[in-house]
């Protein structure tokens, strides 16, 4: 029986909304100690923001921690539904080499998906686990991205 994302995801997801900056979305990265924040307009899933994003789109091009998040965010989404099988969704994770997932229904953000996530849900399936070694394996200084 293939296991539904539904099953594995967490459902209290914190994101931020066009209102904030790149400031506001770079202190809540440091606080919860992740690499990617969703950014929702009245519950829909409109862009996600990683640290990547802020340091290439923003301080490289010399935008000012006031910058609204909309100017620097990728509008490019890699998102699962419920019903995604964790196999399919770690492939994706993969190929993308992302480390979460947003979870829409009906272009609301319902939950989020992450490397975590499937580590403490055994994988018996040989191929996702080792498309999750991929990218989980420590880059430059041992700094996870």
């Amino acid at each position: 029986m293939m296991e539904k994302i539904r099953a594995i995801m967490t459902e209290k997801v914190e994101s931020c909304t066009l209102l904030d900056n790149i400031f506001e979305v770079a202190v809540k990265m440091k606080e919860l100690n992740v690499g990617a924040i969703p950014i929702i307009n009245e519950d829909k899933l409109v862009g996600v923001i990683t640290d990547r994003d802020i340091v290439v789109r923003g301080v490289a091009e010399k935008h000012p921690g006031s910058t609204k998040v909309e100017d620097i965010m990728s509008n490019t989404l890699i998102t699962v539904s419920p019903d995604t099988s964790s196999k399919e969704a770690a492939k994706l994770m993969a190929e993308h080499q992302i480390r979460r997932l947003p979870v829409v229904e009906d272009d609301k953000l319902i939950g989020i998906v992450s490397l975590g996530d499937f580590a403490i849900h055994e994988l018996t399936d040989d191929q996702a686990k080792e498309a999750l070694t991929e990218i989980s394996e420590p880059s430059y200084n041992g700094v996870q991205h």
